[in-house]
């Protein structure tokens, strides 16, 4: 048996096109059909946004980008529809624009006790479906709890910044790697694939790298 093929993503949990490239990453990876081994990376696409921003998504988007508000009414609306393709129910309605560096070092946390895809789902779902907050301390402890993590752990461990400069590192990395934007995917440490692609340009680099594999095997 050969080695699952380690997939790197640098993604953000207030970005809606990592969730859509979640989806579609995840046809890819079934529809190749192999052994993939997944870690998830931190990337901060506003890292200057307040924990408790006062406004919409849209207000944000608006001032950050120098967009009109119906311009960014028309982005929005795109997003909306793509992720409904993946069957992602998106609502902007009540998506709370927070600050992601708690989110992170709770991945990181979760990525120790092996249930970092468990919470990167569970906390993507609560921003862009269920209007949670996971920005704050006490909310993404009751999320970490729902798959299986320790609450009071989880608080404590937030409180006290331990996965911080971890945070950090993968910042640091995907400055490195010349990552401007997410998602982005690194295949087998070779191969990089940016944005939320089709499925099946996932599958193709997969079985790229497995037919590269076999042939220096």
């Amino acid at each position: 048996m050969s080695d699952p093929i380690k997939v790197d993503i640098w993604s953000d949990v207030q970005c809606p096109w990592c969730y859509i490239g979640k989806r579609k990453f995840e046809a890819g990876v079934a529809a190749y059909g192999g052994d993939v081994e997944v870690e998830y990376h931190s990337f901060e696409l506003a890292p200057d946004t307040p924990v408790d921003f006062d406004g919409t998504p849209r207000e944000y988007l608006s001032a950050r980008k120098g967009l009109p508000l119906e311009q960014v009414d028309l982005m929005l609306e795109r997003v909306v529809g793509i992720a409904a393709s993946v069957g992602l129910d998106y609502d902007y309605d009540h998506v709370h624009q927070t600050n992601t560096i708690k989110a992170h070092e709770l991945l990181h946390h979760a990525k120790s006790k092996g249930l970092q895809l468990e919470m990167k789902e569970r906390l993507l779902r609560a921003y862009f479906i269920e209007g949670g907050h996971v920005g704050r301390i006490e909310d993404l402890a009751d999320l970490a709890a729902e798959v299986g993590l320790d609450r009071a752990e989880v608080v404590r461990v937030l409180s006290e910044e331990r996965y911080l400069a971890d945070v950090k590192q993968d910042v640091a990395q995907a400055a490195a790697y010349g990552i401007q934007g997410v998602p982005f995917f690194v295949v087998d440490g070779r191969y990089g694939v940016s944005g939320a692609q089709d499925a099946q340009t996932f599958a193709n680099v997969l079985a790229q790298v497995a037919s590269e594999r076999e042939s220096v095997a």
